[in-house]
């Protein structure tokens, strides 16, 4: 059921369950619908991926930050390795920018 009450410049259209009236002043206030707060996931520690693009050959996988780029030391060019990172709400490997791939590549002189 609609209430189609006018108030002289139109007409208001509210389903009569999502109003609350105020008594003697006929104004009627739409209360919003809140959704049960829940606590956001905990953020996991990223998981790396590293691949020799050459032989295609898995260097690391599920690797910390700290093994990756310890690994990366190893590495004679950037170029040599595919760096990935697993986004688990795609449930799938993502391929690092060449900008994030770079940062890493930068970690390895500062350790």
């Amino acid at each position: 059921m609609l209430d189609t009450e006018t108030k002289g410049t139109g007409a208001e259209v509210l389903p009569l369950d999502d109003r609350k009236a105020i008594e003697g002043r006929g104004v009627v206030v739409v209360e919003p619908k809140t959704k049960p707060e829940q606590p956001p996931a905990p953020k996991l520690p990223r998981k790396f991926k590293l691949v020799d693009v050459m032989t295609r050959r898995v260097l690391a996988e599920d690797a910390d930050l700290r093994t990756t780029v310890d690994l990366l030391a190893g590495i004679r060019s950037i170029v040599d390795v595919s760096i990935q990172v697993w986004e688990p709400k795609a449930d799938r490997w993502q391929q690092l920018t060449q900008r994030e791939a770079r940062m890493l590549w930068d970690m390895r002189d500062r350790h």
